[in-house]
């Protein structure tokens, strides 16, 4: 069985302009990576736990924000490595500048016997939609696609 994750899409209009906040990963991989590597926050869901829960508290986790309001279902999709993502969508406008990731233990580099400590989330940032669709995970594309659905009110 493939694992699951939750994420949220969050979204905020500026002057006139849609936005989506996207989060790049830390550690040591995803260092040197830009282009094609952000994407929504997101983690795994834990034995028992909804959906949605799940969402929220990784959000919490990686950005270290509380999220006001309702999630709104936004959709599933497959990640390259297998993983399914449930994605919901909120409008809330969060500074990027100010988050605070949870942080994960590594040995790096490998087999050194050397464990170092990196955010699970090195930084976040606000794009236009076309900027998102160049910078994101090509898998989590999608979810582009159905937020201009949602808004248009055809989804």
């Amino acid at each position: 069985m493939n694992p699951r994750s939750a994420g949220v899409l969050l979204y905020r209009r500026r002057d006139g302009r849609l936005e989506v906040l996207l989060v790049h990963p830390g550690g040591p991989y995803w260092r040197s990576k830009d282009m094609g590597a952000w994407q929504i926050p997101k983690g795994a869901i834990e034995p028992d736990e909804a959906d949605d829960a799940a969402a929220r508290r990784e959000v919490e986790e990686e950005l270290g924000i509380a999220l006001a309001g309702d999630l709104q279902p936004l959709m599933e999709i497959r990640q390259a490595g297998g993983k399914r993502v449930q994605a919901f969508l909120l409008e809330q406008d969060v500074d990027a500048d100010a988050i605070r990731s949870m942080t994960f233990e590594i040995e790096w580099p490998p087999r050194s016997g050397r464990m170092q400590t990196f955010p699970e989330v090195d930084a976040a940032r606000w794009f236009g939609l076309a900027d998102a669709r160049a910078m994101m995970l090509p898998s989590q594309q999608p979810l582009l696609d159905q937020l201009e659905l949602v808004l248009a009110g055809a989804a």
